[in-house]
């Protein structure tokens, strides 16, 4: 369970990253792109921030997503410029793709077409056993 800390600490870091990854895409004039700070998880500790990005095409979210990591210190440099008023360190941030909106769609999808899984058993993933 998250403490009030982790949560305030969270909502502020997601503020602040949403600005940051925008302002980088309109920045270097990126267009057809739209990348969403869907949630921020900080450990117990406050050492480590989980970021948890959705970007819209899904399409480009591999090769962005190593991009993102790859800068993560620039980021967190920026990062620490924003809030080293609020904060005395900035936790290591490690980015992740939030596939929640894909499920969901693949869902909605599979209950309105004709593959519906609930009628046809056959198209539903079986479970591996270990």
């Amino acid at each position: 369970m998250e403490t009030n800390r982790q949560k305030k600490m969270g909502a502020l870091l997601q503020e602040e990253l949403v600005d940051i990854l925008q302002g980088e895409v309109r920045k270097n004039g990126i267009s057809n792109l739209i990348i969403s700070v869907s949630k921020v998880s900080v450990t117990t500790d406050l050492s480590i921030a989980k970021v948890y990005l959705s970007i819209f095409p899904a399409e480009k979210g591999g090769e962005l997503i190593k991009a993102i990591q790859s800068n993560a210190p620039l980021i967190k440099h920026d990062l620490a410029q924003r809030v080293k008023n609020q904060l005395r360190k900035v936790p290591n941030l490690s980015f992740y793709i939030d596939d929640s909106l894909e499920y969901i769609e693949k869902i909605d999808e599979a209950l309105k077409g004709t593959e519906n899984p609930i009628e046809n058993r056959d198209l539903l993933v079986r479970r591996k056993k270990k």
